[in-house]
């Protein structure tokens, strides 16, 4: 039977404690104990379902995060202040001085500059390859490769990470395979293809309203467990926790994920194809010229779509600056950076979102200076929202 991430998460019963159809939200930062013993047993991990201390657990945000385990389909989660919160604590778990780690050149600025500029002071290698180049990946392992690390759909580039066949890569050097599916919520499940650990920005598409900033790390409970060890585990001891009011929000907000993603998809395929008919360079894996289309189509889950993230080069930063301006005038959308709102938002990857990435190394990942990422809206009326669209790059003349 295949795997529905949308009815994993219906299939939860989280009540409140006096029967409300929302759970509580835990106003407490700390936990009673009747017996010293069971604080002891809590204190070693030991004593099921009690509560310590907010930044090790809390009602609020263990709802969260077992909601976000039934999505992924992994053991269990746990939920961080934001996505570079799950990102850097999911990663410094794992690996040790002197340590290695294959990474995807083309990912996320935050995660690119934490992999470049900040591990090497704890001595630790870092390996960036075309993730799409599974001949490339295999000749960067090393004996002492700890991780391998990309995202599902990377950023700002849309490749496709062929996550089966980097799972295997992986496991025969005994190293994880770290999946960040911000992009891809529900499309894809990487752990049903054997991702150890999934990590995500909720900033984004999970909680779709932009109002606050928040991660998630999915992965087996021994390793969730590592994690917020009182002892040595990373997020435990770097205290990224999310606040208990943002883990209810954020819990609501899932049960609309569903209806939310096939939404962005159907909207950005829309405009990815009117743009390409109209001579545009587009990128989006929705279509079958995509380099990665069918890798895309061996892993989601159909009924979500392809994404709500397309790209279009515009060639020039000037013509990337001009439509963008003239697009949010036009009421197009917000020239911003994030993605996931259910307004369109658009910016210019290499300028913005992908700035800390040398301008050399954008180059040779093939990002075009002029290149504009949006983040498709939840628009009604997409017709109209792509004669806006039009209308710009008419006036600009770059149609």
């Amino acid at each position: 039977m295949k795997f529905d991430p949308a009815s994993q998460i219906q299939d939860l019963e989280q009540f409140g404690e006096f029967g409300g159809v929302n759970p509580a939200i835990t106003d407490s930062a700390t936990f009673t104990f009747m017996q010293a013993k069971t604080m002891l047993e809590t204190f070693q991990g030991e004593a099921e379902g009690c509560f310590l201390y907010s930044r090790h657990w809390n009602p609020s945000n263990k709802y969260l995060a077992d909601a976000m385990a039934a999505m992924e389909g992994t053991e269990a989660a746990w939920v961080t202040a934001s996505g570079m919160g799950a990102i850097t604590s999911a990663i410094l778990q794992l690996v040790d001085t002197a340590d290695h780690i294959v990474a995807s050149r083309t990912c996320y600025g935050g995660t690119y500059a934490f992999l470049m500029n900040y591990l090497p002071k704890f001595k630790i290698d870092v390996t960036f390859v075309d993730i799409t180049n599974l001949d490339e990946v295999k000749a960067a392992m090393r004996d002492n490769t700890k991780i391998v690390y990309t995202e599902t759909m990377t950023n700002p580039m849309l490749q496709i990470s062929d996550i089966p066949e980097l799972a295997e890569i992986a496991h025969s050097k005994d190293a994880k395979l770290m999946v960040d599916n911000t992009f891809t919520p529900m499309m894809v499940t990487p752990a049903k293809f054997g991702a150890d650990v999934v990590v995500y920005s909720m900033t984004k598409f999970v909680n779709g309203k932009n109002d606050c900033v928040s991660g998630a790390i999915c992965g087996s409970v021994e390793y969730i467990s590592s994690l917020i060890d009182v002892n040595n585990g990373t997020a435990m001891l770097l205290g990224p926790v999310l606040d208990p009011l943002r883990s209810s929000n954020i819990l609501k907000n899932l049960h609309t994920l569903h209806i939310r993603m096939k939404q962005h998809s159907s909207n950005a395929m829309y405009l990815a194809k009117n743009l390409k008919k109209i001579g545009l360079d587009v990128l989006y894996p929705g279509m079958e010229e995509h380099p990665d289309h069918a890798t895309m189509k061996k892993l989601m889950n159909p009924e979500f779509g392809f994404g709500g993230m397309i790209a279009i080069d515009v060639k020039t930063a000037e013509n990337a600056a001009a439509v963008m301006e003239m697009m949010e005038a036009d009421g197009v959308g917000y020239l911003a950076v994030s993605l996931g709102y259910f307004k369109t938002l658009f910016s210019n990857s290499g300028k913005s979102t992908s700035s800390e990435v040398p301008e050399e190394e954008q180059k040779s990942m093939g990002m075009s200076e002029g290149l504009i990422r949006f983040s498709v809206g939840l628009d009604n009326d997409i017709e109209r929202t792509y004669q806006k669209i039009k209308k710009c790059l008419v006036e600009l003349k770059l149609i």
